[in-house]
């Protein structure tokens, strides 16, 4: 059958063709011959020409992988929550998609180089490698504690990734594109950024962003001439509306192109730590020049040569990169430039999610006033923590942190809504049926519009999560929940098992009705609470590898069968319950007070004496 290829296909013929890249001809000879394009597939009208490819090798791959990227986050201290947002954001897209059944290769890493890395380093007294094995094993143990699925974990100091990124600059060079010239201008140390436009700075030159002053600098850099791709850029945002999302931020970028673009410095004389120019002794490459490639790095296997040919073969272009708005201009603008000169594939979507505010403002470690991941998730637990995020913050827009609210949706959602419909329907099917299923859920649930409900929640729900709507999505699946509960409520089996007979049955039939529809949130709600969704699994008779086997059709009704047994009630999501602090007094007070109102009357007064 015919498969398309597009841009993928043309990366790859110019990888194998290219001067950079020696190989061996005979393989290229022998893979030519296993591609047949169609030229007459092609509209002469098209200002961008597709490529039809017909494999006659069984051996070639059938579909792309689901390439998702999180920022590649800067070691300069500690993750924070808004670190931990987005890769939890991404760890659910990319869960879901696992779900459809593609191949995901999802992407995460920490950017390593820089000034402020070893500014960070220095005052901690350590090397910067040092400081970079310590940070980087923070992020690594802090996806563990939240369930994060990643597939690869790119350290820009990796020695292969140094050597894509020298490439990829040497490939540029050759375009023409990297020129030699001074700067002289305001830098914020924070960015790692010259602000070549000072209308867009605050008062005393502070950065917008990190509030802080930038300071004067002078040097001699090399360049990228972005100014190049002006009409390009404009093009493809213009052609590619969906490009940038949403649709707020691709408002901002085509503001930003359209404003002209000027070329940007892609080194430093003044920054040792990092990775050295090709054939120049005093200059390191630019961190986001460099750290912006660990996007195709990270894509090649630990073993093998490394180069952009394999890299890019392993799975580029990536379907989505998921940052946050603040870096937008580096990978809505910067990112594509770059690409376009390399001659390689632009990424399918950049989508800029907001801020996570704490008393009205960004949180970052630059600010200093950042929400402690590592505390969250050992107080509330990883399920809680990342159900609050992704359903009270609409993707995509700014969100509040707020303790109490967090509290009360995640013990209203998970704790009530979920969890005790399942504890208490379990509790009925013990005691009623020996924890037994009477019947296939199928034939329990025909001719009820309760089984119509839940179907089309699950098809709401799997179309916002298509659409990147997370907290959409949550919601869909939760109002299966409220369903639920309102049938159970209505039906009251409890009831309907003291009248015996065919009322008995009746209930014993609810019950099946109930715990399949808990079924399909087990899977359905996967993507965003999974350790919590597999205790629900598990006690509704399964394995864990049935539960990691699971699929999104999956999610179609007719799961349980009748003779199924349950697994023994018990709560599968704790409620949070916080004492405050003038509540923990006055219980110690009361437990003082019975405690001395216990000690014999002399004996209080001896002590009171001495």
């Amino acid at each position: 059958m015919a498969t398309r290829i597009q841009l993928s296909i043309q990366n790859s013929l110019w990888l194998l063709s290219s001067p950079l890249h020696p190989i061996n001809t005979k393989g290229l000879h022998n893979l030519k011959n296993r591609l047949c394009f169609r030229s007459n597939l092609i509209s002469s009208s098209s200002s961008r020409r597709a490529l039809y490819c017909t494999c006659t090798s069984s051996n070639l791959p059938t579909a792309e992988p689901y390439v998702i990227t999180t920022p590649l986050y800067y070691v300069n201290a500690p993750p924070h929550m808004g670190s931990a947002y987005s890769t939890i954001a991404a760890d659910a897209i990319a869960r879901f998609q696992r779900l459809l059944g593609k191949k995901v290769i999802f992407i995460t890493g920490t950017d390593e180089h820089g000034e402020k890395i070893a500014t960070a380093a220095a005052a901690c007294g350590s090397s910067p490698n040092e400081h970079c094995d310590v940070i980087s094993q923070a992020y690594k143990a802090l996806w563990e504690d939240l369930d994060i699925s990643y597939d690869k974990f790119i350290r820009t100091t990796n020695p292969r990734h140094e050597a894509i990124v020298k490439e990829f600059y040497l490939r540029v060079l050759a375009n023409g594109d990297i020129y030699r010239a001074d700067y002289d201008g305001l830098y914020c140390v924070n960015c790692e950024e010259y602000k070549v436009d000072e209308k867009e700075l605050l008062d005393s030159n502070c950065c917008p962003i990190h509030l802080k002053p930038c300071v004067a600098r002078k040097e001699d850099n090399y360049f990228f001439a972005l100014s190049k791709y002006q009409k390009k850029l404009e093009e493809t945002l213009e052609q590619n509306p969906d490009f940038v999302q949403p649709s707020s931020r691709l408002n901002e970028v085509q503001g930003w192109v359209k404003s002209g673009l000027r070329d940007f410095s892609i080194s430093r004389a003044s920054v040792d730590w990092g990775i050295r120019v090709p054939n120049e002794d005093k200059q390191t490459i630019y961190v986001w020049f460099d750290a912006l490639l660990g996007y195709i790095s990270a894509l090649m296997e630990e073993k093998g040569q490394a180069t952009l040919q394999t890299a890019v073969l392993s799975g580029w272009p990536a379907s989505l990169h998921l940052i946050g708005k603040d870096i937008l201009r580096f990978h809505a603008v910067y990112w594509p430039a770059m690409l376009m000169s390399a001659g390689l594939s632009l990424p399918k979507i950049v989508f800029g999610h907001g801020f996570l505010t704490k008393d009205g403002m960004k949180m970052g470690k630059s600010l200093g006033n950042t929400l402690e991941p590592n505390d969250l998730v050992q107080r509330f637990g990883s399920d809680g923590v990342r159900y609050f995020f992704l359903r009270e913050v609409e993707f995509g827009d700014d969100g509040d942190y707020s303790e109490d609210r967090f509290i009360n949706i995640v013990n209203a959602h998970l704790a009530n809504t979920i969890g005790n419909l399942l504890n208490r329907t379990l509790g009925l099917l013990k005691k009623n049926c020996q924890s037994t299923l009477v019947v296939d859920s199928t034939i329990a649930a025909e001719g009820n519009a309760f089984k119509d409900t839940v179907e089309k929640l699950v098809e709401k729900a799997r179309f916002q999560y298509e659409n990147l709507s997370l907290s959409s999505a949550c919601e869909a699946v939760l109002e299966i929940g409220n369903a639920g509960n309102l049938y159970i409520d209505e039906h009251a089996p409890w009831s309907l098992f003291k009248q015996g007979g065919a009322a008995s049955e009746a209930a014993a039939k609810d019950l099946v009705i109930i715990l399949e529809a808990m079924r399909i949130i087990a899977i359905a709600l996967s993507a965003i609470t999974p350790s919590l969704c597999k205790r629900i699994y598990t006690q509704l008779g399964y394995s864990e590898d049935q539960f990691n086997a699971a699929t999104w059709d999956d999610t179609k009704w007719g799961g349980l069968k009748g003779g199924q047994i349950m697994a023994q009630p018990k709560p599968v999501f704790a409620r949070i319950e916080i004492q405050m602090e003038g509540d923990v007094e006055g219980e110690l007070k009361k437990k003082a007070s019975k405690k001395k109102e216990r000690i014999p009357q002399a004996q209080t007064q001896s002590r009171a004496e001495a």
